[in-house]
């Protein structure tokens, strides 16, 4: 949202502003030709364009979005928000990476005046492609600032919150599976602070890391959630959510706590202390209790899987297939369901203007949270 204009990004490498209260159109700007699945090693997006969510920069008054075109190669571009005028574009593939072979899946951050862009692989982890952090001044000018994660193979920052931003601009990424799975730690399966010049600052691994990278169990599904008090959340494949200490992760087995919660895919959402987590056998309440601790809530109906988002006393959840639930955020309980039409297993609600708004496979459907 930017002001009263929903921002809205296609893999058709196509960027739309739309009226907030009638979704009339009032710019589209298409800024290259997607990929099309055929011509890549793997995957599963046909074809691929704008995959990652684009940021906001309301310093500048641009959308900044990262399309995959034909070539293929991954372009930023800065787009007005007023205008749908292409301000800023230039190729953020990084130094000798293989673009056919990197996926920018994860959304973008922004933070004092650079944008930061994750890159992980497609789905069926072909070719030659490293978990990647790749920073660029929002003026487009000057070098990028890259940041690659230290593995042999994959290794890749893929979940679809993005980095988390703290208030001194450090960045926090979760990392998926990478090729070791014995030896020394390679730096996958972890949570790793970076500095706001992509250097490496702190690191954390379960474990059993090396197991969790054998079995493709590993914490690049879901993006860490900054928290009160200094902590760090983050939970994966493996079920297990852990919390760490933001200033000192502890390395290999270093948190605060855990304990079992979900095998979570996607961004979790956090009112205070308490976080919403999405889960495929329904989105999560988990509790961060004294001690620290972990401390399980409620579980919505098996349906509610999606990423979620939370406002006021109420958390909206999507089931894929095509409804969107409202829940009670203190019970769990269903308070109203829509029809909204297809999603992505990603998708998110956003909330703005007193309208609930989904981002479909077809298009954008505004729900009125009240009758």
């Amino acid at each position: 949202m930017v002001g009263d204009s929903v921002l809205v990004a296609t893999e058709a490498d196509s960027l739309y502003a739309l009226d907030l209260r009638t979704g009339r159109v009032r710019w589209h700007t298409t800024v290259g030709t997607p990929v099309p699945l055929s011509q890549l090693p793997c995957g599963n997006i046909d074809p691929l364009g704008i995959t990652g969510t684009p940021v906001y920069d309301p310093a500048t008054g641009l959308v900044f979005a990262v399309a995959e075109v034909t070539g293929p190669a991954h372009l930023l571009l800065g787009v007005d928000a007023r205008t749908g005028k292409v301000r800023v574009r230039r190729s953020v593939d990084p130094p000798g990476a293989d673009p056919r072979a990197h996926q920018q899946r994860a959304a973008l951050a922004l933070s004092r005046g650079r944008v930061y862009i994750a890159y992980g692989g497609l789905l069926g982890d072909c070719g030659d492609y490293h978990g990647w952090v790749v920073a660029s001044r929002t003026d487009g000018s000057g070098p990028l600032t890259v940041y690659r994660v230290p593995t042999t193979r994959e290794g890749g920052i893929w979940s679809p919150s993005g980095p988390a931003v703290d208030d001194q601009g450090r960045l926090y990424v979760a990392v998926g599976n990478g090729a070791a799975t014995s030896g020394a730690w390679d730096h996958s399966d972890a949570v790793l602070r970076l500095s706001p010049g992509l250097h490496l600052q702190d690191g954390f691994a379960p474990t059993q890391w090396a197991e969790d990278n054998a079995a493709d169990a590993d914490l690049g599904s879901m993006g860490p959630v900054l928290l009160p008090g200094g902590l760090v959340f983050v939970a994966g494949k493996s079920g297990h959510g852990y919390l760490l200490h933001a200033d000192d992760f502890g390395g290999i087995g270093g948190q605060a706590a855990d304990g079992q919660v979900c095998e979570a895919y996607g961004g979790a959402a956090a009112v205070g202390s308490t976080l919403y987590v999405p889960c495929p056998g329904g989105l999560r309440q988990v509790r961060v209790d004294p001690g620290p601790r972990l401390g399980l809530g409620w579980r919505a109906p098996a349906a509610a899987t999606g990423s979620p988002a939370a406002g006021g006393r109420t958390v909206y959840s999507l089931d894929p297939r095509g409804t969107l639930y409202a829940l009670d955020a203190d019970r769990g309980t269903v308070r109203a369901t829509a029809p909204v039409g297809e999603t992505s297993r990603f998708a998110t609600p956003t909330l703005a203007g007193g309208l609930v708004l989904v981002g479909t496979l077809t298009g954008v459907t505004a729900v009125s949270p009240h009758p």
